[in-house]
């Protein structure tokens, strides 16, 4: 079974949350053109407040990258993990694993905030994984996905 998987993180801190910045910060695409990458590998894009928010292209090994999917057969089995449980928003129940046909494909996206030492050293991260499930074309992640999976919460 192909699978083609990308992961988008996008980190930033407080300085990010209004005016400008949080413009240029909203602006970053949650779909890119799919790098090819060998299998059992994703396609990962970083941005960061600390350089602009400007899109960094990379290959790593899916077991670095924060979701797990299983070949069933007939389906793709898709599930992000929750990486860091010490973050806010707090996950108490999580949505069950999708289940992808050929030809489907699934965007999951979940945000993250982390206290610094003191006070307001706020850090924040979105992640969204788009998992496809057979041969897509690059720029299938540009489109709108068979399913959303929207586990952001208030980070106040």
């Amino acid at each position: 079974m192909e699978i083609t998987v990308q992961w988008i993180r996008t980190s930033w801190t407080k300085l990010s949350r209004g005016g400008k910045a949080a413009a240029r910060r909203n602006a970053v695409p949650i779909g890119f053109p799919v790098r090819q990458a060998p299998p059992s590998f994703a396609h990962v894009v970083e941005v960061s407040e600390w350089d602009g928010f400007v899109p960094h292209e990379s290959v790593k090994d899916l077991g670095d990258v924060g979701v797990d999917v299983r070949d069933e057969g007939d389906r793709l089995r898709v599930l992000a993990r929750e990486e860091r449980v010490y973050g806010m928003p707090p996950r108490p129940r999580r949505p069950p694993a999708v289940r992808l046909s050929e030809g489907q494909w699934v965007r999951w996206q979940l945000n993250y905030r982390f206290g610094g030492i003191g006070h307001g050293n706020w850090s924040y991260w979105l992640d969204t994984f788009n998992v496809a499930c057979g041969p897509v074309e690059p720029d299938v992640f540009l489109s709108a996905p068979t399913v959303w999976v929207d586990e952001c919460g208030p980070v106040r």
